[in-house]
């Protein structure tokens, strides 16, 4: 188990302002497992036009943040190191709730299979302890 703040994650992932979308990692085990925070604030640029008169974090990115721990997660085993993850694929993904200024986006991640340079992982991200999406993700590591 382990805690990364904003600048281990940046050595691990090459995501950088303004599509970085995860803040801290909460828990990781490499290769298996991680549990990572994004604060969600009225400055982000997307709630300029998604949207001015209700922000809503679009759902594409609240996936995105998903995809960025899971790399992270992957990123993190010895073999992977210094390597990018792109996606390979999104399946079963489902909006349950809106992400709004103000919410502590929870990204939990469970990498369920790793073969070769592929990972599947299953992703859930909560808010305030309720489920506002998940899905399935495709990882290739490049």
């Amino acid at each position: 188990m382990s805690v990364l703040t904003i600048e281990e994650i940046k050595a691990i992932i090459p995501h950088r302002y303004p599509t970085l979308l995860i803040d801290r990692v909460e828990e990781l085990e490499a290769g298996k497992k991680i549990v990572a925070k994004k604060n969600v604030t009225v400055n982000e640029p997307f709630f300029q036009g998604h949207f001015p008169m209700e922000p809503v974090m679009p759902g594409v990115l609240i996936v995105e943040a998903m995809a960025q721990a899971g790399a992270v997660a992957l990123l993190s085993l010895p073999d992977f190191k210094g390597k990018t993850a792109y996606f390979g694929a999104l399946d079963k993904v489902k909006f349950r709730k809106k992400v709004v200024p103000g919410d502590s986006l929870v990204l939990e991640v469970e990498i369920q299979k790793i073969k070769g340079s592929a990972g599947i992982g299953k992703g859930i991200a909560y808010v305030d302890g309720k489920k506002a999406c998940e899905a399935e993700l495709t990882f290739m590591i490049g």
